[in-house]
């Protein structure tokens, strides 16, 4: 496999016939939605075999309950772990369910893991302290999720559990830690697997009330598999940048292996983009556009696609109908296969993907001529 930046000039035809490619693979591989159109500087992967034994890697995916079963059917072979996102705790200790159990049907059926995820989002949409709070400080109400938990795993048999529990108070810090060993002490004998995810911290003094009370330390020793969810720098109310830069990702890594074996890590990979309107303003928000959408906007619009090689992602601007100007930031098969080195640099167990949900078939040929993906069931 290879990846060519569209030069002005280029065709999709003279460049399958610069690397005696079939035409229509070329254009499916790169999930071209006008094979007829290429934007200057964009990506495009060059099928082809890797050279020797690839290093087995572990792929997490979210999802949610809506995806196409088109989408899901083509994604999971490249995944180990699958969480359909996902059950809420409440202040009481009862599980808010989701419609899962044709997501776990097909995660069995193409060897992948089912992964009960669990949250702490609230009735209004939005990651909840208090509610993590009331589950972590009463004894009662925690035996009583756990139970809960431990009945949906049965019902619906899942492999194991993922716990995203986020935006918790920071007096709450070893209330958490102290759930995580009462639910490994709970769950490991029964023979479930467990994972966290985490904030990405670049040191445990980190403050801010998405990093204070994940405890990286603690999530190491008690849980089976740790997600550092290493995205959103660039998000949905910040100024025009990259979302997961990797200069900024190494910093966490640096951190991370540290305090958890890197054995037991799995970097967090974005799966999509964003589109801003410009000049931008505090407090506007961005729309999130998939890798896909992105590269199709680019050729539409005959923007020219730039490259940061620092954050490895591309970028570009446009003007839309209404004369408002626009930038794009997004991920490619470039910016794919560096995080994939940086996973590979520091020997970590491998990644886990926000979300699955729109396919990126480009994304998905440079995961596959990476790494060889492990199913364990």
């Amino acid at each position: 496999m290879e990846i060519y930046a569209v030069r002005p000039g280029d065709t999709l035809y003279s460049v399958a016939k610069k690397y005696s490619v079939d035409l229509s693979r070329l254009a499916a591989v790169n999930q071209l939605a006008d094979p007829s159109r290429l934007a200057v500087g964009s990506a495009l992967v060059i099928p082809g075999y890797a050279e020797g034994a690839l290093r087995p890697a572990e792929v997490n995916g979210y999802a949610y309950p809506h995806i196409s079963a088109a989408v899901l059917n083509a994604t999971l072979p490249y995944l180990t772990f699958f969480c359909p996102f996902s059950y809420s705790m409440t202040a009481d200790g009862a599980l808010i369910p989701i419609d899962d159990r044709p997501l776990v049907f097909s995660a069995y059926a193409a060897n992948t893991a089912p992964m009960m995820t669990v949250t702490n989002i609230g009735s209004t949409g939005g990651f909840s302290g208090d509610i993590a709070h009331a589950v972590f400080m009463d004894e009662a109400v925690q035996n009583r999720v756990l139970d809960n938990i431990l009945s949906t795993l049965r019902e619906k048999k899942y492999y194991g559990i993922n716990f995203n529990i986020e935006y918790i108070h920071p007096f709450d810090r070893e209330g958490y830690n102290a759930f995580l060993r009462h639910a490994a002490d709970m769950f490991h004998p029964l023979g479930y697997y467990l994972s966290t995810a985490i904030a990405p911290k670049t040191s445990d003094a980190q403050g801010g009330l998405l990093y204070e009370a994940h405890d990286y330390a603690a999530h190491g020793e008690y849980m089976d598999r740790v997600i550092v969810m290493t995205y959103e720098w660039g998000y949905t109310y910040s100024p025009p940048q990259a979302v997961s830069p990797v200069d900024r990702i190494r910093r966490v890594l640096e951190y991370a292996v540290t305090k958890i074996p890197a054995g037991k890590l799995l970097m967090g990979f974005s799966n999509y983009g964003y589109n801003w309107t410009l000049p931008w303003r505090q407090g506007e928000a961005a729309a999130v556009i998939s890798s896909a959408a992105a590269a199709d906007l680019a050729a539409s619009v005959g923007a020219e696609v730039r490259y940061d090689a620092v954050a490895a992602a591309p970028y570009f601007y446009y003007t839309d109908p209404q004369e408002r100007q626009h930038a794009v930031w997004y991920e490619d098969a470039r910016s794919w296969q560096a995080r994939l080195a940086l996973a590979e640099e520091f020997d970590l167990a491998g990644i886990s993907i926000w979300t699955v949900d729109k396919l990126y078939r480009p994304g998905l040929e440079v995961l596959g001529s990476t790494f060889s993906v492990e199913k364990i069931v």
